[in-house]
């Protein structure tokens, strides 16, 4: 029996998508990965939300999955995003990742429709019936005005065997109590909140899927690590050190302030797709100085 625990265990980087100009770049692209897996990275998240899936084509989606499939080469775990908010696209999606060498599907809420938790239950039987890989469910109420409530998780893993996990991205501590209350170890939780990955791992989460890890991955994966190791001490430092990044990298929605710094690191440019925009010169200035702080602090903790 696969140990999805196992699998799931550590940090999982939600890739942003470089553009230049309306164009994927995949040369960034690549040296990205790349300095992922240098890291020492567990998994990779490709067209999810910080990857912008929303504006990219199929063909380019498929082509980003594959990439990183390549790149990967086995040393980590690709988990590909395949949400939407109409299921029988969605199944489309789960069915072109899957052909595209992933090995597990990240699939969202659906948007805008606002489906009943019965709806749920059924967009993810759909999806579960159509792909033989397994399937991380991902909760952010925040964008899609729905949340899976704990019982409707129970549910779901009751009736989809590939269903093995999920990314919580409510912002709250509580609902890892009480969806492994509901589900027990059946079911596997990601933090989906960069800020909250200590107290979801004390909460009895095993990791965080993240978008700090696409600028500071090392950072993201040293304070998992401390924390696995039983290092609390350490852990708490490098959570305080990164909180003021952390908050600076959503001053604006997602992905612009983790493009913006990317940017300012010079490993790929800021360019996003419409309707989303540049930061503001004011928030970009203010990461600007935060990138500063946390580079001058994080080498003083290394």
């Amino acid at each position: 029996m696969t140990d999805y625990r196992a699998q799931l265990t550590g940090v999982f980087t939600a890739l942003v998508t470089p553009f230049k100009g309306d164009a994927v770049d995949y040369e960034a692209f690549d040296a990205l990965v790349e300095r992922q897996l240098a890291a020492g990275i567990a998994g990779l998240v490709p067209v999810g939300t910080t990857g912008e899936a929303a504006t990219l084509s199929d063909d380019e989606a498929a082509e980003v999955i594959a990439r990183t499939v390549k790149l990967a080469a086995g040393r980590c775990v690709v988990m590909a995003g395949a949400g939407a908010n109409d299921t029988r696209t969605a199944v489309a999606k789960a069915i072109r990742a899957e052909a595209a060498g992933a090995d597990m599907l990240l699939v969202v809420t659906p948007y805008y429709n606002k489906p009943s938790q019965a709806g749920l239950i059924a967009h993810y039987q759909a999806i579960a019936a159509a792909t033989s890989l397994p399937i991380v469910l991902y909760s952010v109420p925040g964008r899609c005005g729905v949340e899976i409530a704990p019982e409707t998780c129970k549910a779901i893993l009751d009736t989809c065997p590939n269903v093995v996990a999920i990314k919580e991205a409510g912002g709250s501590v509580d609902r890892v109590t009480k969806l492994r209350l509901a589900c027990g170890d059946r079911l596997v939780i990601h933090s989906g909140d960069d800020a909250l990955t200590v107290p979801f791992l004390s909460a009895g989460a095993v990791g965080v899927t993240s978008v700090v890890a696409n600028y500071a991955p090392q950072a993201m994966v040293d304070l998992v690590r401390a924390w696995q190791a039983g290092d609390t001490a350490r852990a708490l430092v490098l959570h305080e050190q990164l909180s003021e990044l952390t908050a600076a990298m959503f001053i604006e929605a997602n992905p612009g302030p983790v493009k913006a710094a990317l940017a300012h690191a010079g490993f790929s440019s800021p360019d996003m797709r419409l309707p989303m925009v540049a930061m503001s010169d004011a928030n970009r200035s203010a990461l600007v100085q935060t990138l500063g702080r946390f580079q001058a602090s994080f080498q003083e903790i290394r």
